[in-house]
């Protein structure tokens, strides 16, 4: 092609993202010849840095990966690959040793590993290090560890596009953000590691960079995505008006903080036996009732009572971002409602983290393994990414490429055709037609505001304007897919359809490019 852009230089693997997925697949794969870490943000920005509330690993004397699977399997409503899940929690444990040989340090009691418990865990399993700071303390670790000649990373390099040859993937396309030059990168094999796509919401965890850009390359490149209508919405995020969304962790429940409405109620047993400790979906649902009841935009955490905790040394993050809004923790309630926090669905890929076409893998959040299924487990997340990046690079090592093999169901949808006209307009029709609790009329109406919007534009475009294409893509994939599942389940509930229906529904959707 005339205008095919300049060979930027050739790798073993090419690596797109630089969370902790992205940088432990670099770092793993280094001694497999070159590796290139491209990222559209500098190395920091990702939503590895804001994980709070930690990362699960059977470690405990009273723990065993047996239990961590049967809880991981029970959250997850139905729909866990049990082959992956088993896979994550027995090989965590090494995965724990591996990020401690990389630099991280996990906080200690008498010598002893801290482990915490939070929602849905029967043992008290989270490792956390730096208190709630566990994100942040990986990513600086493995961005330490990557400052190694066999590494090259390109922060503000946006990949527009996974290059094929002969129907496998051979590298990618790339543009400069600061010269806007457009190159290829050549490499045996690209592996999606860009994170989650919280950004389609108005009300997010998420930091800005989560556009799901990896979900929409995959798509575009005619990879199949997977459970993409499970989205996980995080029950307690700090609202205060004219404030910035802060995840307020789920560890701090686990503390024993309670939820109260504005009467001062401790509603979550009228929900669930598990109280402030039931699943996240059934947490956030119970919020929004309550706000609903109360015509609030909040309810209130009540860390109040926590008096044998020294809550500003165990939530130094949570404790100092309050306390800058006006609230000290130790005494005030925090005003919280839900917030989309996670991605459960995502890029189809196999236990070696292999996608649908050859030499493409992916892993992390941008990927869907099976093993959040419809609702993830706490602090599952970040086990993920170490457990399943590990295997993507074991295969690598194999160069015995292949790819998953195809869905035999799959429903194919075409790329749309239009693009939001602003982040804004898009996050305000997602959280409204899309959002925690969902029905026909809602999805059936985002669709067509999509059709509505201007059309796509094509070719080399600035990061705004290729970001808002890419969410509109997702946006689009996960509509459709919500509207499809014609039930309630895990992070997916259509009030339309508010009961789970194991006969029709006990299934992944699978979607796919079509013309």
């Amino acid at each position: 092609m005339a205008d095919e852009a300049p060979v930027g230089g050739r790798y073993a693997v090419i690596v797109v993202g630089s969370g902790i997925s992205g940088l432990f697949v670099a770092l793993e794969a280094r001694h497999l010849g070159p590796v290139l870490v491209l990222t559209k943000g500098s190395i920091d920005e990702c939503n590895t840095r804001w994980a709070q509330g930690g990362i699960a690993a059977a470690v405990g004397p009273l723990d065993s990966p047996e239990q961590h699977l049967a809880d991981t399997i029970a959250a997850g409503a139905g729909l866990v690959d049990e082959d992956a899940a088993r896979i994550l929690c027995y090989e965590a444990p090494a995965r724990i040793r591996d990020l401690v040989e990389y630099g991280v340090s996990f906080d200690a009691l008498g010598g002893e590993v801290a482990l915490g418990r939070e929602a849905a865990h029967s043992r008290a399993r989270v490792l956390h290090a730096g208190g709630d700071r566990t994100g942040a303390a990986i990513e600086t670790a493995l961005s330490a560890a990557a400052q190694d000649p066999a590494i090259t990373i390109l922060d503000h390099t946006l990949v527009t596009r996974v290059i094929l040859r002969d129907a496998e993937a051979c590298g990618v396309e790339a543009v400069a953000l600061q010269s806007g030059e457009r190159e290829r990168y050549e490499g045996d094999a690209v592996v999606l590691a860009t994170g989650g796509a919280g950004q389609l919401f108005s009300h997010t965890t998420n930091p800005d960079v989560a556009t799901g850009d990896g979900v929409a390359l995959a798509f575009d490149a005619g990879a199949e995505i997977a459970d993409i209508e499970f989205y996980q919405f995080h029950p307690t995020a700090l609202r205060v008006p004219g404030v910035p969304t802060f995840l307020i962790s789920e560890a701090v429940r686990g503390e024993g903080a309670v939820l109260r409405n504005l009467a001062g109620d401790a509603f979550m047993r009228r929900y669930h036996q598990l109280a402030d400790l039931a699943p996240r979906d059934v947490v956030a649902r119970a919020i929004v009732r309550e706000m609903q009841r109360e015509g609030s935009d909040h309810v209130l955490l009540d860390c109040t009572q926590l008096k044998s905790i020294d809550l500003a040394a165990r939530f130094p993050a949570i404790f100092a971002y309050c306390k800058s809004a006006g609230i000290d923790i130790r005494s005030d309630p925090i005003p919280v409602a839900p917030a989309a926090h996670y991605l459960m669905g995502g890029v189809r890929t196999d236990t070696w983290g292999r996608t649908t076409i050859p030499r493409l893998y992916a892993c992390g959040e941008c990927a869907c393994t099976g093993v959040h299924g419809a609702n993830r487990l706490a602090s599952n997340s970040l086990m993920e990414t170490v457990v399943f990046g590990k295997r993507v690079v074991e295969h690598l090592k194999s160069r015995e490429w292949g790819c998953a093999p195809p869905t035999a169901d799959r429903v194919s949808l075409p790329v749309p055709r239009t693009a939001a006209p602003s982040r804004s307009a898009l996050q305000s029709m997602m959280w409204e037609c899309a959002g925690i609790e969902r029905d026909a009329e809602g999805l059936q109406r985002g669709l067509e505001t999509i059709a509505s919007w201007p059309a796509r534009s094509e070719g080399t475009l600035g990061r705004e304007a290729f970001e808002r294409r890419q969410m509109t893509t997702v946006a689009m994939l996960m509509l459709e897919a919500a509207l499809r599942r014609t039930e309630s389940r895990g992070g997916h509930y259509r009030s339309d359809f508010p009961e789970t229906d194991d006969l029709r529904w006990k299934r992944r959707q699978v979607l796919v490019r079509g013309a």
